[in-house]
């Protein structure tokens, strides 16, 4: 439904909300008046509030990936007939350097670009643009979206489901569980990209405790 990028992006996010939520539970109600017990019904409410908002934000995250597949499409679409009614070959040509120039000007030569354009323009010249409106394969790309977001936080919700009747500890294994969830999304983005899976693990760990505190600072 989604490519690993993608997905690994939704994981950290899903992620991110759930631990804004429990540290801000943490230092509000837990840490405010620590002598006055949190009630069971007060945690099913906070557990339910934190759960909707993932889920709020998985589907959000999903009409915002339909939008996007359809506005990329209408780009390409836009690319092609632009291409199609340019009135000589070099302007065809300009259009696709436009394009690609950016991204392959660091690792070819200028010869090498221009090969690759006339190639590209020899296929473009006379093929037919997709059709730019939804597509089945943007819901499935939703529907991904908004399962990989509750998949993700699911283990972070499982201390604070089993352990209700102990606040301070389920919000704590909450947090451990959430950060070690971090850290394998790092590791598994740095597998990905080829880059040390262990330093990326590390690096995402620290820069997703940092967001959380911002956004706890700032009042979640």
């Amino acid at each position: 439904m989604l490519d690993p990028i993608d997905m690994l992006a939704e994981v950290i996010f899903a992620v991110l909300i759930v631990l804004t939520f429990t540290l801000w539970f943490g230092v509000v109600k837990l840490g405010a008046d620590p002598g006055q017990p949190v009630s069971v019904e007060t945690m099913n409410e906070f557990i339910l509030t934190a759960f909707g908002a993932t889920l709020a934000w998985g589907t959000i995250d999903g009409i915002l990936y339909i939008l996007l597949s359809v506005l990329q499409r209408g780009e390409r679409h836009n690319i092609v007939t632009q291409i199609q009614a340019a009135e000589t070959h070099q302007e065809a040509v300009d259009v696709i350097a436009g394009e690609f120039d950016h991204i392959l000007e660091p690792i070819t030569g200028e010869g090498q670009r221009q090969a690759l354009y006339e190639d590209m323009l020899e296929h473009l010249r006379d093929s037919k643009p997709r059709p730019v409106g939804f597509q089945r394969e943007d819901l499935a790309g939703a529907l991904g979206s908004v399962l990989v977001a509750v998949l993700a936080v699911l283990p972070s919700f499982m201390p604070l489901v089993l352990l209700r009747q102990q606040p301070a500890l389920a919000v704590r294994l909450s947090n451990v569980v959430s950060f070690i969830m971090l850290f394998i999304a790092g590791y598994q983005w740095g597998k990905y990209t080829g880059a040390n899976p262990w330093k990326i693990g590390l690096l995402l760990f620290g820069a997703g405790a940092l967001m959380v505190a911002i956004a706890v600072l700032f009042g979640g």
